[in-house]
C-alpha cells in the first residue's frame, strides 16, 4: 500500500477505542516498528490528536471527539455505503476496481463486530441488471475521462438498430443511468443543439479530438435527458390530452409507467388523464395500450380511438400476410 493508505490504515485501526502498541500495528499491517513510529510522527505533525501512553498498558488511541470526526464512518453509514456498491456494479459503474477496493478497505479496518454486520448487510440486499460487456465499461471511462478533462470526443453512432452508423463529435457534459441504460449527454456537433446517447450504442473507440470546452454551470444531464426521452416534457403549450378509463388496477399500472408516468394530469380510481405530444400520443400510445387489452378503453380524443384501430389494423395486416 502507499504511504497515505498506511496511515489512513493506522488511523482505521485506532479509531476501535482500544489503545494498540506499535508492535501490534506492525504485526496487523505487516511492516516494521520503525516504519509504524514514522508513519505515527507524521500523522502527528498534520494534526491528528494521537495520545501515546507509556507503561505496561500504554499504546496508542485517539480522543473521543476525535473518533466522531467526519473521516470514519458509524455502521449505519459504513451499510449505505456496502449497499450504494451493490447497486453501482450491478448499473455498470465503470470504476467497479476501484469501489472494490474502497469496499475492501472499508473491512479491513472494521471492528470484527462491524465485519460481521456488513457481511450480513451485503448479501441481504442486490440488484439486477442486464450484463454490460467490456466495451461499454471502456466507453465509459473515456467518457468521464473526457467530462473531467473538458475535451470533445469523437464516436461512432447508430441511433437504433438498422440504421446506418453516423460519426459525430461530441462535448459529454454528463452520465446518466436511465431504465438499466446508461446515456451520454451533452452538446453535439453535428446538430449543434443538446443531445443523448446511448453508450451501448457506440461502436469503436470513444476518441479525443483535441478540442476543449466548458460545460454551462446551471446544465442538468439528467433534466436534459429526460427532455429527450419523455415526450411532452417542458412544451406543455402544444400537449394532447388523452383520457384513459377502466379497471383501477390497470389504471394504477399505466400511471406507474416509466413513458406514461411523467403526464399524468389527473387520475382517479377508474379514470386517468394524460397530456403528451402529438406524436407520442398518436403513434407510441396506441401500441403500449393494446397491452391492457379489454380491461380499459379511451375515452377521447376521438383522433385517439382512429390511432388505436390504425393501429391494430396495421399489426393485423402484418400477421395476416406472414
Amino acid at each position: 500500500m502507499s504511504k497515505a493508505d498506511n496511515m489512513l490504515a493506522i488511523l482505521w485501526l485506532l479509531k476501535t477505542r482500544r489503545r494498540r502498541t506499535a508492535k501490534e500495528l506492525a504485526e496487523e499491517l505487516e511492516m516494521s516498528v520503525r516504519t509504524v513510529y514514522r508513519y505515527i510522527d507524521a500523522l502527528c505533525a498534520s494534526g491528528v490528536p494521537i495520545v501515546s501512553d507509556a507503561g505496561h498498558n500504554g499504546g496508542y488511541s485517539l480522543p473521543d471527539h476525535f473518533n466522531d470526526a467526519p473521516l470514519f464512518f458509524d455502521l449505519e453509514e459504513q451499510k449505505a455505503l456496502v449497499h450504494a456498491a451493490a447497486f453501482a456494479r450491478e448499473a455498470g459503474y465503470p470504476n467497479g476496481e476501484a469501489l472494490n477496493r474502497a469496499v475492501a478497505k472499508l473491512k479491513r479496518y472494521a471492528s470484527e463486530e462491524q465485519k460481521q454486520e456488513l457481511n450480513r448487510q451485503e448479501t441481504g440486499v442486490d440488484a439486477i441488471h442486464p450484463h454490460f460487456g467490456e466495451e461499454q465499461e471502456t466507453a465509459l471511462k473515456a467518457l468521464e475521462a473526457a467530462m473531467a478533462d473538458g475535451c470533445t470526443v469523437r464516436l461512432d453512432y447508430r441511433k437504433s438498430y438498422g440504421q446506418a452508423v453516423k460519426r459525430r463529435d461530441i462535448d459529454p457534459y454528463g452520465l446518466v443511468h436511465w431504465k438499466s441504460k446508461w446515456y451520454v449527454v451533452g452538446f453535439c456537433r453535428l446538430r449543434s443543439t443538446i443531445r443523448s446517447f446511448r453508450v451501448d450504442r457506440i461502436e469503436g473507440d470513444v476518441v479525443r479530438t483535441g478540442e476543449r470546452y466548458e460545460r454551462p454551470a446551471d446544465f442538468s444531464p439528467r433534466e436534459a435527458l429526460l427532455r429527450d426521452l419523455l415526450p411532452g416534457r417542458g412544451k406543455e403549450e402544444a400537449l394532447v390530452t388523452v383520457r384513459i378509463q377502466g379497471r383501477e388496477s390497470a389504471i394504477d399500472d399505466l400511471c406507474a409507467h416509466w413513458f406514461l408516468g411523467h403526464a399524468v394530469a389527473e387520475r382517479s380510481a377508474s379514470e386517468a388523464v394524460f397530456r403528451l405530444d402529438e406524436n407520442a400520443a398518436f403513434s407510441r400510445m396506441p401500441y403500449l395500450l393494446m397491452a391492457y387489452g379489454g380491461t380499459i378503453r379511451v375515452a377521447g380524443p376521438p383522433a385517439m380511438k382512429d390511432a388505436m384501430v390504425r393501429a391494430a389494423a396495421r399489426l393485423h395486416e402484418y400477421y395476416e400476410s406472414m
